[in-house]
């Protein structure tokens, strides 16, 4: 199915060429669609990987054996499949991913547990191993191909590519950080079908990379929701080739490391905003800022329960100043809260105070910033430091008639 671009989307940004990084795309026809549905990303020998996962019961095989993988922190390959999840298909999905990974360490030379696997599309149906094999062997045989083209690849009901780039100095060394990732519908991360591959050209210890993008995750790709639903796929790795030849970064006490810490927050921040931006039948980007909760955890509860409300959300696509919804969503959060303390405003204009209607309170303004595409909730539950800042869209007619016939 075509669809439009969402109108929240963004231009594909100019990242920057990571080196030891070699980019190819092929046509694995894993759907009837006229475009390259295989994304192979080789890496240099040495690069250090780290990696998040879905929390979710049914898993993926590439999941699986990813979670495994990322433990011994090296990595040679990255391949992603786009129309198949290849996820619910037993000992045939986990088949079709070992195949995969054989064929790719074969030609490069490498350890399978070096190959590493992602798949997104629909699931229940198994990874056709024979297109699986033709798309990587074409993947080899191809010319190296720009982020923008191995993005498109990924993709399944996205709307427009999404890529972020940042960049850090440690000492008297530039490195260099570009992300990619897709993801529009099935967005609730729990570590959304989301997948997320970062590179960097910064040498960094894989123990330190995998802490450093927990942390980023904390307050990015699991700070977001499209419809409140993880994904049994949901994946973001972080790759490090080492090339910027920088002063290796050990830990947290390694000049430089914080750094590299904010700009790969930041290109996680961006990448998982954008999915947001491209929520399947999105009109408004939507920004949830609570605080004066219990702690931050409570915060972030609090906050993504109101952003996967759908009362909440069809009222913002409707356009509709109904704080009462959000005061709904609040109370079912299940964390401490205190009606007569509660606080509510949109676009920084105060609704309600301590549990009551703000004296005089002027609708108008408040009508116009709903009007926008960019949407501003703030909560103040007025019970301690607690805060959170969550992401996420309206719910629209749209969202129906995308996942109505997503199998067709």
């Amino acid at each position: 199915m075509q669809i439009e671009p969402s109108p929240l989307a963004r231009p594909f940004p100019q990242l920057p060429a990571i080196s030891g990084v070699a980019l190819r795309v092929a046509r694995a026809r894993y759907k009837d669609w006229d475009r390259c549905d295989l994304t192979f990303a080789e890496l240099t020998e040495g690069t250090a990987v780290a990696g998040v996962f879905t929390k979710s019961a049914c898993a993926s095989s590439e999941v699986e054996l990813g979670r495994e993988q990322v433990k011994a922190g090296r990595a040679r390959a990255l391949i992603v499949n786009a129309g198949n999840s290849n996820a619910f298909t037993g000992y045939r999905g986990r088949e079709a991913v070992e195949a995969i990974q054989a064929q790719v360490s074969s030609a490069l030379g490498c350890e399978i547990d070096q190959v590493f696997v992602s798949s997104t599309g629909v699931i229940g149906v198994p990874l056709p191993i024979d297109k699986a094999r033709a798309g990587i062997a074409a993947a080899l045989e191809a010319e190296l191909c720009g982020w923008d083209e191995a993005t498109n690849a990924i993709g399944t009901t996205d709307t427009f590519a999404k890529g972020a780039g940042a960049s850090a100095m440690i000492g008297a060394t530039r490195v260099e950080l570009a992300g990619i990732i897709k993801g529009s519908g099935m967005i609730a991360p729990d570590m959304a079908t989301m997948l997320g591959y970062i590179f960097t050209d910064a040498d960094v210890a894989p123990a330190f990379l995998q802490d450093a993008l927990e942390r980023a995750n904390a307050v990015t790709f699991s700070c977001i929701t499209v419809d409140g639903d993880t994904s049994t796929s949901d994946t973001v790795l972080a790759f490090a080739t080492g090339k910027a030849g920088n002063a290796r970064i050990e830990n947290w006490n390694s000049p430089g490391a914080d750094a590299f810490a904010a700009a790969l927050a930041d290109v996680c921040r961006q990448l998982a905003q954008l999915v947001v931006r491209d929520g399947e039948g999105a009109s408004k980007f939507i920004t949830i800022r609570v605080s004066g909760a219990a702690d931050d955890d409570s915060a972030r509860r609090v906050a993504l329960t109101i952003a996967n409300s759908p009362l909440v959300k069809t009222a913002i696509a409707g356009e509709d100043a109904n704080w009462g919804r959000v005061v709904m969503a609040v109370g079912k959060a299940g964390e401490p809260a205190d009606r007569d303390r509660l606080s509510i405003a949109f676009g920084g204009i105060w609704t309600a105070k301590n549990g009551l209607p703000v004296d005089n309170y002027d609708e108008a303004p408040v009508a116009a910033h709903l009007k926008g595409e960019e949407i501003d909730i703030a909560v103040d539950l007025g019970l301690g430091e607690g805060r959170a800042v969550v992401w996420t869209c309206d719910l629209t007619h749209g969202y129906i008639a995308i996942n109505a016939d997503y199998r067709s």
